[in-house]
């Protein structure tokens, strides 16, 4: 039986994540000889500890298990990515994007120079430009989606798992040769939401019986786009709609004081964080849901995933991992400036056709019971862990070699370059692209995995200085490379139209260009 430590954020903390392992909990302990770790510094529920009773996850891997992490994009997984760097295991990643939880980790306290070390080793130059923008004044959240700032914590680990096949192709393509594979979430599925549970909560949130309500729910930002909802109450065929928000909202996110300027503040009720027991009340309070997002961090929606399985309908943005949904389950709202007038004209429709409303309903129960069972979701974690953990390890290095002669401490660093693929490359054609690095000096060259590590960056500009790589243009070593040894890199590159450049430059962590190469 798979052997496996499982670390993660635990109820009570706010955290998504946190519920989400809670659910999955039961079934992975039947299937696999698990034990169960916390984050030294979190509360534990009285339920977990009784039943689980978690180990602190210093001890991770101690006795030979196989290390599974739960990672988010936030500061409560800041301990499960320090421990996921020293001893690599599984990340199940639930937001592709790391670069808020660096952020937090980082800027939030004042730590300028970790955030730029850490920002240039993941992508290199640009990376370099985004904080020095950042200090120079010039703030935007382009760059936190952009750049995902998690390819060196990926690239140690055995493996990574991902809970939609959209997310799953973004990392194939950014990070070539990372074992990554689907898996279910798993929702256990609830009684659907009756009358009386939705009679008891509109009486408890002052509801009137007889309106529609539209709900969203989770935390609220910017990114989660109620805004759009709040001003969809404005437009024609919603006059008498009612929206629920159900979540903390983000610090400058103020939903009510655009309401009111739009008038509609009276057909709006704020819950603010609700706790777990109480959300499934009150989205039995909602006749129809709403789960937009953009940009994306990549996370799959678990609150959208509890929404469909009490057999609410929901409607969800027309972009990215929202995409693997069947639009019969979750019909989608396109993005763009028409948006809200969209979301008010299919939400009209679907709530003036109680017919319809049951028919989705139907649909998101069948859904999520047929994808999303927690038996189907261990199985599939076990099956790929072991499938990981079986394949040949290519975990590299995590600290340099301090007793011999490295890339952190040599003077020079003689090697050798070499392109294959470049023939015959039409403008606009996607090809896979192979790079020999080849070690001629004397000295052992550290995996990116540490200080002193070498990676290589790459540009491909086109004649009006385009980047065609700026999202991707770091490539790490993944394992130390001995005196006359090779690594081959392979990279998916789309040629841009027109006369272009690529050029492939050596990187050692925390040191300055090398000329040699």
């Amino acid at each position: 039986m798979l052997r496996l430590d499982l670390v993660s954020p635990l109820p009570p903390v706010r955290s998504g994540i946190s519920d989400y392992t809670a659910d999955l909990l039961p079934e992975l302990a039947r299937q696999a000889d698990l034990r169960v770790l916390r984050v030294e510094d979190q509360p534990v529920s009285q339920e977990l500890l009784e039943r689980y009773r978690p180990e602190p996850a210093a001890r991770v891997g101690d006795d030979g298990r196989l290390a599974l992490y739960q990672v988010g994009n936030n500061p409560y997984h800041d301990r499960v990515v320090e421990l996921a760097g020293r001893v690599p295991g599984v990340i199940t990643l639930h937001d592709l994007v790391l670069h808020h939880r660096l952020l937090e980790s980082t800027v939030a306290k004042g730590d300028w120079r970790g955030y730029a070390e850490a920002l240039t080793a993941e992508h290199g130059a640009l990376g370099r430009a985004v904080v020095e923008a950042w200090r120079w004044g010039t703030f935007g959240r382009a760059a936190q989606f952009a750049l995902a700032a998690n390819r060196r914590l990926l690239a140690a680990q055995r493996g990574v798992l991902v809970h939609s096949r959209w997310a799953r192709g973004v990392l194939e393509e950014e990070i070539p040769g990372l074992a990554v594979r689907t898996i279910p979430m798993a929702v256990p599925l609830p009684a659907a939401a009756s009358e009386e549970t939705r009679a008891r909560a509109r009486a408890r949130w002052g509801l009137p019986g007889d309106v529609r309500v539209l709900g969203s729910f989770g935390f609220q930002s910017p990114v989660k786009r109620t805004e759009v909802a709040v001003r969809a109450l404005a437009l024609p065929g919603l006059e008498s709609a009612r929206l629920l928000v159900a979540g903390q909202l983000a610090e400058s996110y103020d939903l009510l004081g655009l309401a009111r300027r739009l008038g509609v503040a009276d057909r709006l009720t704020l819950l603010g964080y609700v706790p777990f027991e109480d959300l499934e009340e009150a989205i039995a309070a909602c006749d129809l849901c709403v789960n937009l997002r953009y940009p994306s961090a990549g996370e799959t929606s678990a609150s959208l995933l509890r929404v469909l399985a009490l057999g609410r309908p929901a409607l969800v943005s027309d972009y990215a991992q929202f995409r693997d949904l069947p639009p019969d389950v979750a019909p989608r709202v396109p993005l763009g400036d028409s948006e809200a007038a969209a979301l008010a004209g299919l939400a009209a429709g679907l709530l003036a056709s109680p017919e319809r409303l049951g028919e989705l309903s139907t649909a998101a129960r069948d859904y999520v019971r047929r994808e999303h069972d927690p038996t189907r979701a261990a199985r599939a974690i076990v099956e790929a862990c072991e499938e990981m953990l079986a394949a040949p390890s290519t975990t590299p290095s995590t600290r340099p070699v301090e007793s011999e002669l490295t890339s952190w401490t040599a003077t020079s660093l003689p090697g050798e370059i070499s392109i294959e693929g470049l023939a015959d490359w039409r403008g606009g054609e996607r090809r896979s692209l192979r790079i020999r690095l080849a070690n001629r000096g004397p000295a052992r060259w550290l995996s990116a995995a540490c200080s002193g590590g070498l990676a290589l960056e790459l540009h491909l500009r086109d004649a009006a200085g385009r980047d065609a790589l700026a999202s991707q243009a770091w490539l790490p070593l993944p394992r130390d490379l001995g005196a006359g040894e090779r690594h081959v890199f392979e990279i998916q590159i789309r040629r841009p139209l027109g006369a272009a450049r690529l050029r492939v430059e050596p990187r050692v962590l925390g040191r300055e260009r090398l000329a040699v190469l």
